[in-house]
C-alpha cells in the first residue's frame, strides 16, 4: 500500500507543519482584511503572529451551530465570505438553514484524495446518491470523483427503480452516498432482478459506517471506506486502504478541544473536532463542529503520514446525524411547541435492518393513535424524515435533559 494522491500524503511531520503554519497568517490577513465577519471575530488579532498550533489554539472558535444565527443578522453568509456572492460556482443550502458558496477552482472542497485512497481510478463511474436538491453533499463528491476523471451518474435521493435500471445499463465501478442507502439499492436490485455486480467499491459519508454493516458489505462484492467531509470545510479527513483510523486530510488543521471550549486536549482524549482549512474564496478559522473525535497515535501502515483520527464518535451537543441529515434539540422542541397537549418528549435513533430508525416518545395521559398519527406527520414536517411515534405515561420518561438519545452501537 503505497500508491499516493500526491507526495504531500507522505512527508514527514515537521515539513507538513512548517508548511501549514507558514501559509496560516496569510490566510488569517486575507479573512479579517475583506470579510466584515472575520474582521470582528478576530478583533485584535495579529495575522503574523499566529504561526503555530500554541498560537492558534488562543483564537476564538467559531461553533458551526452559530452560523445560521450569524447569517440571519448578516445574509447570505454571516459576512464570513471575503468575495462577491456572484463570484461563487455555486450557492447552497443544508438543514439549519445554513448556506455555503462552493467556489469556481477544481475540486474545491478537496475531496479527490478520499476517493483515490478508497481505490478509484481515471476511468471509474461512479454512481453518486448524495442529494443534488441545494444541498452540498453532491457537489462536494462530485467535484473530487471528476478531478480524477471519472464518470459521475448524478443519482441524487429517492427513485429507487429508477436508480437501479441506470446501475444494471451504465454498470458504474463504484457507489458514492450515505452509508445506508446502497444496502436499499442492492437489496432493490436483488429483489427485481438487476444486475449490480458492477458495483465493487464505495466511498460514503454523511452518516456512521457501522461495522456490521461494513461486513455485510463486503460479503457482497462491495469494499467501502469513508470520509468525513463538511460543507463549510471540505475533506476533513478519510479512510485508506489499511482501515486503521481516519487520515487527516492534506490542507486542513484538525485539533481536538474540550467541548465547549476553544482548548486543546491531550493526543487520545476524545474532544470536539476543531478545523482550519485554506480556502482563499470561503476561509475558516477554527471551525467548532460539534463533533466528537480523538488522536490516534503513530502513522497509518499505508504510509501516509499526516495525523490520524478515530473517526466520529458522537456529538459534543444533543444533535445527531440521521441518514445523513442532523436532527438538532431545537426541532424537537418545535415539534412540542406544536403539540402543547404532550409532557416530556424523548427523540430515541436506533438502528433497524442496517438502517437509521427514529422513535418519537412522547408523554400523553390516555392512548389516541389520531394524536399519534398528528405528532408522526409534524415529525415528518420537522425533520424531512419519517419516523415512529409512541405515546408513553406520564412521569415515564428519563428527567435527565436529554430530548435526543441516540441509542445506536458505535463499537
Amino acid at each position: 500500500m503505497t500508491d499516493f494522491y500526491d507526495d504531500l500524503e507522505c512527508r514527514d511531520e515537521e515539513t507538513r507543519e512548517e508548511a501549514l503554519f507558514s501559509a496560516l497568517p496569510g490566510l488569517i490577513e486575507n479573512a479579517v482584511n475583506n470579510a466584515p465577519g472575520w474582521a470582528a471575530h478576530l478583533d485584535g488579532v495579529n495575522p503574523a503572529a499566529i504561526n503555530s498550533r500554541k498560537a492558534l489554539a488562543s483564537l476564538p472558535v467559531l461553533r458551526k451551530s452559530a452560523l445560521s444565527e450569524c447569517q440571519e443578522a448578516s445574509p447570505p453568509f454571516g459576512g464570513f465570505a471575503p468575495i462577491a456572492t456572484g463570484s461563487y460556482g455555486r450557492l447552497l443550502m443544508s438543514p439549519g438553514p445554513i448556506f455555503e458558496p462552493e467556489g469556481r477552482n477544481d475540486d474545491c472542497w478537496r475531496s479527490a484524495r478520499a476517493f483515490y485512497a478508497a481505490g478509484f481510478r481515471s476511468g471509474d463511474i461512479i454512481h453518486n446518491c448524495f442529494s443534488y436538491h441545494l444541498s452540498p453533499g453532491a457537489f462536494l463528491m462530485e467535484a473530487g470523483a471528476r478531478a480524477l476523471q471519472c464518470a459521475v451518474i448524478p443519482a441524487g435521493v429517492g427513485n429507487t427503480q429508477m436508480q437501479i435500471e441506470a446501475i444494471a445499463r451504465l454498470k458504474p465501478t463504484g457507489y458514492c452516498g450515505t452509508p445506508d442507502y446502497l444496502k436499499v439499492l442492492l437489496d432493490a436490485a436483488h429483489e427485481s432482478g438487476k444486475d449490480a455486480s458492477s458495483i465493487t467499491r464505495a466511498l460514503v459519508s454523511g452518516g456512521a459506517l457501522f461495522p456490521s454493516l461494513r461486513d455485510e458489505y463486503g460479503k457482497r462484492g462491495v469494499a467501502v471506506l469513508q470520509c468525513y467531509a463538511i460543507a463549510e470545510l471540505g475533506l476533513v479527513a478519510y479512510e485508506s486502504q489499511a482501515l486503521e483510523g481516519m487520515i487527516v486530510a492534506e490542507g486542513a488543521i484538525v485539533e481536538i478541544v474540550r467541548p465547549g471550549t476553544g482548548d486543546p486536549v491531550t493526543n487520545g482524549e476524545v474532544g470536539e473536532v476543531v478545523v482550519t482549512t485554506f480556502s482563499p474564496d470561503y476561509p475558516m478559522i477554527r471551525l467548532a463542529t460539534g463533533d466528537l473525535s480523538a488522536v490516534m497515535k503513530g502513522t497509518s501502515p499505508c504510509g501516509r503520514t499526516n495525523m490520524r483520527i478515530k473517526g466520529w464518535m458522537g456529538r459534543a451537543d444533543q444533535a445527531a446525524k440521521v441518514k445523513g441529515l442532523f436532527i438538532r434539540p431545537e426541532q424537537v422542541a418545535e415539534i412540542a411547541g406544536r403539540h402543547g397537549e404532550l409532557g416530556r418528549i424523548r427523540l430515541e435513533i436506533s438502528r433497524d435492518a442496517e438502517q437509521d430508525v427514529m422513535t418519537l416518545k412522547a408523554e400523553f395521559d390516555a392512548c389516541c393513535d389520531s394524536l399519534a398519527g398528528k405528532v408522526a406527520a409534524t415529525l415528518q414536517s420537522v425533520t424531512k424524515m419519517k419516523g415512529d411515534v409512541k405515546l408513553v405515561p406520564p412521569g415515564s420518561l428519563p428527567n435527565d435533559g436529554l430530548i435526543i438519545a441516540d441509542l445506536r452501537d458505535y463499537e
